[in-house]
């Protein structure tokens, strides 16, 4: 069975032994970075399965080294701060993290929280058949034939706006960032297309009355991303 390997960077040398005991307790792999370059080494270098970085780093900071991850990578990513606040939070968020911790930390809540993002990893990363047929709220969605109908009448979408709308209906409740989406279906980098994304959600939901519907299909979490409200 393959090893799980957990990336650690954080340029305090005695929070980074503490997190690396605690998750060799629980049986996982992990290296450990002091800075975001050798972070990104690692990266390179070894199979990583999820890594918590902290923001305030020296050489590259948390969110660069978020960056230059998910240009290639989609593994889970928790960081770690000392900054506290709400805004801080969402921001770190929307740049690509999946989690977000503050200094001082339990380190037993972040074992908690790293087996939580691995688990979801695993079901993202196994869905259902892309020939299975979604159904929720008066909506199907045939991959196969690249249809979809609301209440038994056909709704017409463009190649994005389907594709968009059947990641979404895979794993509902999961919240998708505008960068996730991105890179999903756009299958490219994600370099500031917010507004890619953003216009083509607004098609979507129009498409599909979420606009002047109540119970919409596709909910804004807002200032982290979107989500199937199945």
């Amino acid at each position: 069975m393959k090893l799980i390997t957990i990336l650690i960077a954080d340029d305090e040398q005695e929070i980074a032994d503490l997190i690396g005991l605690h998750l060799r307790k629980e049986g996982y792999q992990c290296l450990i970075a002091a800075d975001g370059q050798e972070a990104l080494q690692i990266v390179q270098q070894h199979s990583i399965d999820l890594a918590i970085l902290d923001i305030m780093m020296p050489k590259h900071d948390g969110y660069e080294v978020t960056q230059r991850i998910r240009e290639q990578h989609q593994f889970p990513i928790i960081f770690l701060s000392a900054k506290t606040s709400d805004l801080d939070k969402i921001t770190g968020l929307v740049r690509g993290a999946d989690d977000y911790m503050t200094k001082p930390f339990n380190p037993m809540e972040l074992v908690a929280r790293v087996n939580a993002q691995l688990r979801r990893a695993m079901q993202f990363s196994q869905p259902a058949s892309k020939h299975a047929m979604i159904e929720a709220g008066g909506l199907v969605i045939l991959p196969e034939q690249r249809s979809v109908t609301l209440y038994g009448d056909p709704v017409e979408l463009t190649p994005k706006e389907f594709d968009i709308l059947y990641l979404l209906a895979s794993y509902p409740k999961k919240v998708f960032s505008a960068e996730n989406i991105f890179q999903q279906v756009w299958g490219d980098a994600y370099f500031e297309s917010s507004n890619t994304v953003m216009v083509h959600i607004r098609g979507l939901r129009k498409k599909l009355k979420d606009d002047v519907n109540k119970n919409k299909l596709i909910k804004t979490v807002w200032g982290v991303g979107y989500t199937f409200n199945a």
